[in-house]
């Protein structure tokens, strides 16, 4: 069990890196709502044990912060 939550929270902050490289022409605010949402859907796979829902409770949440930062 702990190999593939580890392979789970391994993809998908892998998969939030490589979708934030082909957003160049985004706003800090768009950025800022993208990184908040990859870091909250990895703290909400940890802290849930890699739980789907949440994961997608954590990337909503982390998505709400980071779209507040720098407000």
């Amino acid at each position: 069990m702990k190999t593939i939550q580890k392979v789970a929270i391994t993809s998908i902050a892998v998969f939030a890196f490589s979708a934030l490289t082909g957003c160049s022409n985004m706003s800090q605010r768009d950025k800022n709502t993208a990184i908040g949402a990859g870091i909250g859907a990895v703290g909400g796979a940890v802290l849930t044990g890699g739980s789907g829902i949440g994961t997608a409770g954590g990337a909503a949440v982390g998505g709400v912060i980071g779209n507040q930062i720098g407000r």
